[in-house]
């Protein structure tokens, strides 16, 4: 490989030096952070038979160059194109920072919940479940309605603590934020944990109870500063929970720079905590609080101004509202509208929006998980999914509809149209409860009805175009890969099988001869083969190599006749009809693909110096077997022999042997 020639023609293809913010790599790859993707010339890298594939992955530009040549060439971009280079771990969180603030801020929030994911889910499933048991499904003679809990009193005790540990998730959800988030900022974890905890303390009153304390008068509050702070707590909350953590990160490595040794130990989360904690709750949460009440009074003023187009409105933005926590405040106004039905009133209008909201995500979430093949989103889409449907949204927001966006996008759509029928068919609700199929034992009874159809409408809607979409544009985007998940090494099997089916084999390959040593180490002949098919020659001349370290490359431009499963042994031909087998180590079948890492197929076309295979030689030899391996040609009846051969010290891509062509039967009888 031309090497210089390589990281010239590179720096072209990607749009030039000033097109590149951070390079760095890895054992096989060039891992580039792009300012502009549509600078790349594809076509011009997959015509290059240097490299062998492309991807793009946690926000980076891969470019498969191979073990042994990835650093020569990254080293020629560094000296001669003045690329800016940086480690992995500097790429990663450079290609973090790419993107509009918008896709930056719903990466973040997708980064510190999938973590805590699996408690969420398992909460929502749990909430569902205890839906079921205590929802009045049954009427009574006087037209009240009951549950299963009421009918067979003996489950109420089995539904109280399904509530109690499915709630607990939900109501410590700062706790967990404050840990993950903290991480995601680079602060101590457990410093952010103890800060979600004192925004839940039960010496505050609940975020919950806010309405029944304020009206019996029980709200207590700090004298701080001159202000009068209530104590009250930010259950289910985000928004509070994530600027406190990132206050937090940013106060605690500003003081880890400034002190060391035990001041550092003692004083840097003392000082963290007590900042952090004034500024919580004299600045963050009030202003939190106050921001989510104006939310609430302006949602409110626009429905009953606006009618259906407000009713669109508040559908369209209710998702969004509850991925930053501030919907927890909307029970401070549906209750006064449940109670003035007592006087004449119709009831709440939040409830039965909220409901299609709900459904419209756990739809798309639904969606994904017919659509995706990565068990990891099938798992999250159909748990997040069904959890939406029966009133507990984050698991399917977080772990599913805001990692691909456009499910979300496509579920607040939905939601917007269901808002809009809501408030055209006056829809109202009588009580709070869970909001999703389930949440028509709320309803006013002579809605239910309309409640049911119209959130048939809205799954019907997200459902059909989320399947559309998933199906055409949003295909590619159905496994969430974040910067920290992606599987790149499947990713890069994936580029190297794509790129090998358009390889095109060099015109000279088809008079090439020479074959090269496809592993560094020792060359031996083969009489130093322990085994005797290959030591005799039986299976045709060649050489072996004692391998040192690296992958199995191949030694042709050719074609994969045979690639065992296993990974152990390999059947080449060459463009110039030479066939090869390269057999890794002796008795290596029977470690069954242990150790090895294919990287081809049978009816792959190979260039030299492409990877075969992968071998962790340590683990060969730990295991009690045999590395040598032996490089013979197996057609050597239609050729002359095997000559130049070359013994002792190899790298990859070192002429190993030359085969001697046939001579002509003209020539041959010339001769004769």
């Amino acid at each position: 490989m031309d090497h210089a020639r390589v990281a010239r023609d590179v720096l072209t293809y990607v749009g030039g030096a000033d097109n590149i913010s951070a390079a760095a790599h890895c054992a096989t790859r060039l891992r580039l952070v792009l300012n502009d993707m549509d600078k790349v010339d594809q076509k011009a890298l997959d015509k290059d038979p240097d490299l062998k594939g492309t991807f793009v992955a946690g926000g980076m530009f891969q470019i498969i160059v191979g073990p042994g040549d990835v650093d020569i060439v990254f080293d020629e971009m560094v000296k001669t194109g003045g690329v800016k280079e940086v480690s992995k771990d500097e790429a990663k969180q450079e290609a973090a920072k790419s993107g509009n603030i918008v896709s930056r801020f719903i990466k973040m929030i997708a980064d510190i919940f999938v973590p805590i994911l699996p408690a969420l889910i398992a909460g929502g499933l749990m909430m569902a479940i205890n839906n079921v048991l205590t929802a009045g499904f049954f009427e009574a003679a006087d037209g009240s309605t009951y549950g299963l809990t009421d009918r067979y009193p003996w489950l109420a005790d089995y539904a109280g603590l399904i509530n109690l540990v499915s709630s607990a998730a939900f109501a410590f959800l700062p706790v967990l934020v404050g840990f993950s988030a903290a991480k995601r900022f680079g602060g101590n974890v457990y410093l952010g944990a103890a800060m979600g905890a004192a925004m839940v303390s039960t010496e505050l009153t609940s975020a919950y109870n806010i309405q029944q304390a304020t009206e019996e008068g029980l709200i207590e509050s700090w004298s701080l500063f001159g202000l009068n702070v209530d104590k009250i707590g930010y259950q289910a909350m985000v928004i509070p929970v994530l600027c406190v953590a990132w206050i937090l990160s940013v106060i605690e490595k500003w003081l880890h720079k400034r002190l060391s040794g035990t001041a550092d130990f003692l004083l840097t989360p003392l000082i963290t905590l007590l900042l952090t904690g004034f500024l919580t709750f004299v600045v963050v949460g009030p202003l939190a609080r106050e921001l989510s009440d104006g939310i609430t009074a302006g949602l409110q003023w626009l429905y009953n101004t606006a009618g259906p187009i407000g009713g669109f409105l508040f559908g369209l933005v209710y998702s969004p509202i509850v991925v930053t926590g501030l919907h927890q405040s909307f029970p401070a106004v549906e209750l006064p509208l449940i109670a003035d039905m007592q006087s004449g009133g119709a009831g709440s209008f939040i409830f039965p929006i909220a409901s299609m909201a709900n459904v419209a995500q756990g739809a798309v979430a639904l969606a994904v998980f017919v659509l995706t093949k990565d068990a990891k989103m099938k798992g999250l889409a159909g748990a997040g999914g069904a959890s939406a449907v029966f009133g507990i949204t984050e698991p399917a927001i977080f772990g599913v509809n805001l990692r691909l966006r456009w499910p979300f996008f496509i579920g607040i759509g939905a939601a917007a149209v269901g808002g809009a029928l809501v408030s055209l068919l006056n829809i109202h609700s009588q009580a709070l409860g869970a909001a999703g199929f389930v949440g028509f034992v709320s309803i006013v009874p002579d809605d239910i009805l309309k409640y049911i159809v119209v959130e048939l409408i809205v799954f019907a809607i997200a459902f059909g175009a989320a399947i559309s979409y998933g199906m055409t544009r949003g295909k590619n985007s159905l496994s969430g890969d974040s910067v920290d998940d992606v599987d790149e090494a499947a990713l890069e099997a994936e580029a190297t099988k794509a790129h090998a089916a358009t390889v095109e084999l060099p015109a000279e390959a088809a008079t090439d001869f020479t074959v090269t040593s496809p592993i560094q180490g020792r060359a031996v002949p083969l009489t130093e083969v322990k085994d005797k098919t290959f030591s005799s020659g039986m299976l045709g001349p060649g050489l072996a190599v004692v391998p040192e370290s690296g992958p199995v490359v191949s030694p042709i431009d050719g074609e994969v006749l045979v690639a065992f499963p296993t990974g152990h042994a390999y059947g080449l031909r060459s463009a110039s009809g030479v066939e090869l087998l390269i057999h890794v180590g002796m008795d290596t079948v029977e470690l069954d693909g242990k150790h090895f890492t294919p990287k081809v197929a049978a009816g792959d076309k190979v260039l030299r110096g492409q990877t075969l295979v992968e071998v962790d030689w340590a683990g060969v030899t730990e295991d009690g077997y045999e590395t040598v391996t032996p490089i013979v040609v197996s057609n050597a009846t239609a050729f002359e022999g095997v000559t130049d051969e070359q013994a002792g010290a190899v790298a990859r891509g070192d002429a190993l042997y030359c085969v001697t062509p046939a001579a002509e039967p003209a020539e041959q009888g010339a001769n004769a």
